[in-house]
């Protein structure tokens, strides 16, 4: 789980690399190896970091980039006032953290919270 800052220094160096293996590549002389593995390795980063997703997260904590809180839920504190708390806990089996679960009663829609 990666936070904002980190997501943005490796997005910034992933693109970094993936123009400069461009540029390599098209400046061709013997460069064009290295070119092709920075290209690689860059457009491996933005792809890992598009695809990458915080477990345990709603879409609206993922759109506001603040960091995951234990065991990748919801950042503590944060949830609307809708969402009730349950009975229901488990563990990540990633990190060891006790999930609790929220729900919002009228809707259904469950959110994860970890317990320290």
């Amino acid at each position: 789980m990666l936070g904002a800052t980190t997501r943005l220094a490796v997005a910034a160096v992933a693109t970094l690399f993936l123009v400069g293996g461009l540029a390599l590549i098209s400046v061709g002389d013997g460069a064009t190896g290295t070119g092709l593995w920075l290209v690689v390795i860059g457009a491996g980063a933005l792809i890992a970091l598009a695809i990458e997703r915080n477990r345990y997260r709603s879409e609206e904590s993922e759109r506001s980039f603040e960091s995951a809180g234990p065991g990748g839920g919801e950042p503590s504190g944060r949830l609307d006032p809708r969402f009730r708390r349950t009975e229901e806990t488990f563990i990540d089996p990633t990190t060891g953290v006790t999930m609790r679960v929220f729900v919002d009663r009228g809707t259904g829609e469950r959110r994860y919270v970890g317990e320290r």
